[in-house]
Formats: C-alpha cells, sequence, structure tokens
C-alpha cells in the first residue's frame, strides 16, 4: 500500500484557490455510541466543506493538477459524475477560467444538475446509469482532446485518479492529527461509505495502520450497488448488473475503481451491503443524536454499523463489541 500524500500541502494548494478550505470537524457523539452500544463513536463531518462535500477535495485538486500539468495546453476539463465530483471538477475549472463538461446518467436529481450548470460548466445527460456516463466523458474527453479528470479507471497507476484520491487524503490526514490534538482514543474500526471505492481507499490507506487492534476497515454499500464487495471476491473490478437505484445516489456505482481496489486489498478491507431502509433510516438518526443534517449517500457508514451492530454473527466476524471505538466520516450535507 502506497504512502498518503501530504495533506497539508493538498490543503495549501486549495486554500491559495478558495479560503474557506478549512479543516472540516471530528467530534464525539456519545448520544449515538450509547444508543448504539459501542465505546466511542467519532464523526468527521464533511459537509462543512467547500461545496458541501468531501468531493470538493478530490476533484478540485485533481482537476487543479491537470491543469498546472497541462499548461497552455489545457483547454477543456471533461468528467463523469453522479453529482458532487462533477461540481469540484467544474469548481475548479471555474477558478481558473477553462470550460469543463460534466456528463451526468440521467437519475441525477435536477438540484444536482443545477448546481453544476451554475458553474458555468455544459452539462450533458446520458441515458442509464454512472458507468454508461463514465464511458460517454472518456470517449468524449479524446474526441474534444480534453483532459479527463476521472475519479475511476481500470488502471491501478491511473495518475488523475491518484490524485482524486490524495485529495480525498486530506480527511484523513487531519483526522490522525485531531485524534491527538483533542485527546481521543484512536480508533478500532473505520465504517466507511463506498461508490467505486475512492473515499473509502484513501481513508484505509491513511488510518489502516493508524487504528488500534483489530484496526478494521468496512466498506459499505447499498445493496442495490454493491461493486466494491464484488471487486473484493473476485480479486478485480467487475461490472455488477441491475439499474443501481438507491436513495444513496452518490453511491450508485457499478464498477470498482482499479487504484482503489489495489489499496482496500491492502488494508485487508471489509464489506457489508446495507439496505435501502436503512439507508433511509441512517440520516434521522444521525440528526437525533449526532446534530449533524446528511443524505443516505452521507450516513451510509453509519447505516453499515447500524447493521452490523444488529447481526451477532457480524459482530463477532468485525471484533465489534462494547469496548469498540468507530470513526465514521459524515459524506455530505443536504442537498437543496
Amino acid at each position: 500500500m502506497n504512502i498518503a500524500p501530504d495533506h497539508h500541502l493538498i490543503m495549501a494548494r486549495l486554500k491559495r484557490l478558495d479560503s474557506a478550505y478549512q479543516v472540516s470537524p471530528l467530534s464525539s457523539a456519545p448520544k449515538l455510541a450509547a444508543h448504539l452500544g459501542v465505546a466511542e463513536i467519532h464523526l468527521k463531518d464533511e459537509s462543512r466543506r467547500p461545496l458541501g462535500s468531501f468531493k470538493s477535495l478530490g476533484g478540485t485538486f485533481a482537476g487543479l493538477e491537470a491543469i498546472a500539468t497541462g499548461g497552455e495546453t489545457v483547454r477543456l476539463l471533461v468528467c463523469a459524475s453522479d453529482g458532487n465530483h462533477g461540481l469540484a471538477v467544474a469548481s475548479a475549472a471555474r477558478h481558473t477560467g477553462i470550460p469543463a463538461k460534466v456528463f451526468l446518467h440521467s437519475e441525477v436529481a435536477r438540484a444536482r444538475v443545477n448546481r453544476i450548470e451554475q458553474t458555468g460548466a455544459q452539462v450533458v445527460i446520458v441515458p442509464g446509469t454512472f458507468d454508461d456516463a463514465v464511458n460517454a466523458a472518456a470517449h468524449a474527453a479524446k474526441s474534444d482532446g480534453a483532459v479527463l479528470v476521472a475519479d475511476t479507471s481500470d488502471n491501478e497507476n491511473d495518475v488523475m485518479t491518484g490524485h482524486v484520491m490524495a485529495g480525498y487524503g486530506v480527511i484523513a490526514g487531519e483526522a490522525r492529527e485531531q485524534y491527538a490534538q483533542q485527546n481521543f482514543q484512536k480508533p478500532t474500526h473505520l465504517f466507511i461509505q463506498a461508490g467505486v471505492g475512492g473515499l473509502a481507499a484513501a481513508m484505509a490507506r491513511g488510518l489502516y495502520s493508524f487504528m488500534e487492534d483489530p484496526g478494521i476497515v468496512v466498506v459499505v454499500e447499498p445493496a442495490n450497488a454493491a461493486c466494491v464487495q464484488v471487486a473484493m471476491e473476485l480479486g478485480y473490478p467487475e461490472t455488477i448488473s441491475g439499474e443501481l437505484r438507491t436513495c444513496a445516489s452518490m453511491l450508485s456505482c457499478g464498477r470498482a475503481s482499479a487504484p482503489a481496489l489495489r489499496i482496500l486489498q491492502a488494508s485487508k478491507a471489509r464489506t457489508i451491503t446495507v439496505s435501502e431502509e436503512q439507508l433511509m433510516a441512517a440520516p434521522a438518526l444521525l440528526a437525533q443524536t449526532g446534530a449533524i443534517a446528511t443524505t443516505p449517500s452521507g450516513g451510509a457508514g453509519l447505516a453499515g454499523l447500524t447493521r452490523a451492530l444488529a447481526s451477532p454473527v457480524i459482530r463477532q466476524d468485525l471484533g465489534l463489541n462494547s469496548a469498540s471505538r468507530v470513526l465514521l466520516v459524515v459524506s455530505e450535507g443536504p442537498q437543496e
């Protein structure tokens, strides 16, 4: 497992773009921990980032890297998205005066489409799933001579996807420092949601060796879109079948990212799937006990933890008990 890039350097780059880039809070949720029967739960609140989600770290940083590397030859940024990644890439393009074209699948909510269009980016709606949008964006980037800012790839060594995950890695770097600064005991478990797996991989890379025993990373996915679970079982990414429809719309991905898969394999990550009902229940529980508002996508890690704790078999397999200390990432705020 390769070493995570220095998150301070990445944040310094982002702050030069926009002073709103600041450390996101890490807070204790004692009411939630007591409700679920574990010792501690800590919440890293990414809803406080610019653009309202963790994607502002990865997509924006990767876009800036693409522009810096390509210089005057970069005339257009292209990407595929469920919404948030496209907004981040479009934001990088707007700040640097370069056009962006964002490919979205037809199930993306109108509010997310509107936010991207408001940056000045061109939005292209692709019939089908997120994976159809990924293919369309890759084809368009080649034909338009544009730079593809992809958050997923079948190439384990894809540079651009690596930049995106490096941006996400800021979250883990901040968390390590906050655990020390706030005198929190280190986590024993990380429950982290996955679409293609980039955020989960970045968190695993940054925290796997930091956690205390048993030190388990648990990747949480909707049962209707469990592409990382399939990839972990097979050992390589494979496109899963179905419409991928889920209330956790940011996680509706049908093929895992190969660079992310490599890191998750190295960190011995486990996977768990959750139902639509469990995904819908998580934001309400978080609001009641943690005073943080989010979506089913943003609260999916909590949905996974809730499911795991409700099953004696899963609890035992993951080493969960009343002494466990769990880190969750609230990956986005409410979407209008």
